[in-house]
């Protein structure tokens, strides 16, 4: 199955609608809500972290590791967490 960054975008911003203000979600909550096999939802992580990195850079969603926000531009490596931007309320998923 292709999946696409407008799939991708859709499911995130969707995940982070369906939880508190305040949480935040996983990126391989993503990629599993849209490939449950592991191979599959593991190979799809770098475009899950491309897409997510494009939203906070549009400050729709803010990239925090270890309660730190991250530079959309600049992501460190190792586990990051995605949750609600400034501007989240006024995007719509394409």
């Amino acid at each position: 199955m292709t999946v696409s960054d407008s799939d991708i975008e859709r499911c995130m911003l969707s995940l982070l609608s369906q939880r508190a203000e305040t949480a935040s979600i996983c990126p391989s909550d993503v990629a599993r809500t849209l490939l449950g096999d592991e191979q599959a939802w593991r190979a799809l992580m770098p475009a899950v972290r491309q897409v997510a990195a494009r939203l906070a850079g549009e400050e729709v969603i803010a990239i925090t590791q270890r309660g730190n926000t991250l530079d959309p531009h600049r992501l460190a490596r190792g586990p990051i967490r995605l949750r609600r931007g400034v501007r989240f309320l006024t995007r719509q998923p394409t």
